[in-house]
């Protein structure tokens, strides 16, 4: 007999559009499969079988995040196929600031009413962020969730589990004054800060589908940028030169977030100059009447990530970077002091 409860439908829960929603989303798990892959999707857990070979002392490294109220933005454009990948790499980036290489994603995604396709649609974009970052989609959770979220909206959250060699740990603890500080370039906004980002623009379904030429598209298309994956180009690197400290900047900016990657006693001085110049970060700050202060302290500003290298090999860093197709920049130094970071 199948599993259907007349009851629990009529209070709001349909459980055969959650056994459709896993069928649809069947394929977009497929094309996260990797080697170490155990179970398929529909058990009560994920199996996962590492590769231990050459690690001597492998050290987990879990991450997990949501995407926030950019959700909002999803809501007012009806395309839900992309803020799957925000949620991967607000995980993934945080944790290959370890020096750790993702191993595998679950999702969890809480909604108002299950309509499959929708379903399948956000599950398309938590796929894709883990074929952009190298980790399987191994399981989740759909909690259909009536007169708690309203019918049309859900949340969206997920964690990450990755794996490093105890000797190979990126920690900072070889951070020195005159170390090169990397930056690469962030796609937009990313996942962070869109509690202001709504306030400054004011979003509404009347202009979610406004043309700006400052952006070269509609203010929602901007906004909806999925947020840029870093793990494969700095695993990359870290076979190249020796990356001594990454920090991944999310909520907080570049005050919150860079310091994070430094020992005791050292400081960032960054160069504004050598920032990538975003339109989108100029057109928040001058609508919004945003002082700079807050606007280094609130979003990217155009980096979403940064690397801390020697400084001989600071342009060989580079070049291996853009050659990658990241745009990568020399942004600064590493002082001593305990101001954690300085604009110049």
């Amino acid at each position: 007999m199948k599993s259907f409860s007349e009851s629990y439908k009529a209070a709001g829960v349909d459980v055969t559009a959650g056994y459709r929603a896993v069928e649809l989303m069947k394929s977009h798990v497929a094309r996260t499969r990797i080697p170490g892959v155990v179970s398929g999707i529909g058990g009560f857990g994920g199996l996962f079988q590492p590769d231990l070979q050459g690690v001597n002392t492998p050290v987990l490294v879990s991450g997990t995040d949501g995407v926030g109220t950019k959700l909002k933005i999803a809501f007012l454009m009806d395309k839900h196929d992309t803020v799957g990948i925000d949620c991967v790499a607000m995980c993934v980036n945080d944790v290959i600031c370890c020096g750790a290489k993702p191993l595998f994603f679950l999702d969890y995604l809480a909604v108002g009413k299950n309509y499959p396709e929708k379903i399948a649609q956000i599950v398309s974009g938590v796929a894709e962020g883990c074929v952009q970052s190298g980790c399987a989609l191994v399981g989740g959770e759909t909690a259909e969730m009536p007169g708690f979220y309203p019918m049309d909206e859900y949340d969206l959250a997920g964690f990450s589990v990755g794996m490093v060699d105890r000797d190979r740990i990126i920690d900072g603890s070889l951070v020195q004054e005159g170390d090169a500080i990397i930056g690469l370039q962030s796609s937009g906004v990313h996942s962070n800060g869109f509690s202001l980002v709504r306030k400054i623009f004011n979003i509404s379904e009347k202009n979610i589908g406004m043309y700006l030429n400052e952006l070269g598209r509609t203010i929602g298309e901007e906004l909806l940028t999925p947020t840029k994956i870093y793990v494969k180009p700095v695993l990359s690197l870290m076979e190249k030169v020796t990356i001594k400290a990454i920090s991944h900047i999310t909520g907080g900016g570049f005050f919150e977030n860079i310091p994070r990657m430094l020992k005791p006693g050292t400081t960032a001085k960054i160069e504004r100059a050598s920032l990538p110049k975003l339109p989108i970060f100029t057109l928040l700050q001058r609508q919004g009447n945003i002082p700079e202060r807050d606007m280094y302290n609130t979003f990217n500003m155009g980096i979403g990530m940064c690397m801390v290298v020697a400084k001989e090999q600071a342009n060989r860093a580079v070049e291996e970077l853009n050659a990658m197709g990241e745009r990568a920049f020399v942004i600064g130094t590493v002082t001593s002091g305990e101001e954690g970071v300085i604009l110049c």
